[in-house]
């Protein structure tokens, strides 16, 4: 006899987390996570922190996005690589006079890093410190922490970030995504560069890039063709 009260309850209790899972299904458009990033973190877990990641658990998640879009989501298309060069430009005349890209000299930069899976593997192909390699932390957050020389692009859509601010090094590791033309990437990041007076210099092979370079900081900006119309933005920094 003492069970059947409990039984009674159990189709309430069903009904009731229906109800709830019905309220957290409510669509909700790229646009409006596009315009609120902290929105679209907290209701898709878990983050994404390999440009590459296949597959995921998306059981209790409120929306699904694909699995080749990073965060905040972006869209390529209808004007956004003009939309993304013009917020680019306002920040930096915020600052000052934009300089103009320089003429990349004959010769090779740094090694390409697309196929580099990891940020550890981005220091290594840079001949960076191993030591601060080894030390790096993953996380979006150290997307909040950039230096003045390596920020990222407005509304850049970020695919993987790791960073480190013990043992003597300070490294960040960044990977996204831009609507901007590969021109307008890398002139975004050779007027931060030039502000944080690093001596920068441009490359052509083996993929247009940046290396700065002040004391014991050194800045690293690849630039190649990405997925969906957009283009990848690889971004390393360390200081020692």
């Amino acid at each position: 006899m003492a069970s059947r009260p409990f039984r009674s309850l159990l189709p309430l209790s069903l009904l009731a987390l229906a109800a709830c899972g019905e309220d957290r299904a409510s669509p909700a458009s790229d646009a409006e996570l596009s315009a609120d990033p902290v929105l679209a973190r907290a209701l898709y877990d878990p983050l994404m922190v390999d440009p590459d990641l296949a597959y995921r658990n998306e059981a209790n998640a409120a929306i699904t996005i694909r699995h080749d879009h990073a965060l905040p989501p972006l869209v390529a298309g209808d004007g956004a690589d003009q939309r993304a060069r013009e917020e680019a430009r306002l920040e930096l005349l915020d600052g000052g006079e934009i300089l103009p890209l320089p003429d990349a000299p004959n010769g090779d930069g740094s090694a390409a890093l697309a196929t580099a899976r990891s940020a550890e593997a981005m220091i290594r192909t840079l001949g960076g410190p191993r030591e601060c390699a080894a030390r790096l932390e993953q996380g979006f957050s150290w997307t909040a922490r950039m230096p003045a020389a390596a920020q990222i692009m407005p509304h850049g859509m970020v695919q993987q970030a790791a960073g480190s601010d013990t043992g003597g090094c300070s490294v960040r590791v960044v990977r996204y995504l831009t609507a901007a033309t590969i021109e307008d990437a890398l002139e975004y990041h050779f007027n931060r560069a030039a502000r944080a007076q690093l001596r920068t210099v441009r490359y052509a092979q083996p993929g247009p890039s940046l290396r700065g370079s002040r004391g014991d900081e050194q800045f690293f900006v690849h630039a190649r063709p990405g997925p969906n119309g957009l283009n990848a933005v690889d971004l390393v920094y360390w200081k020692r």
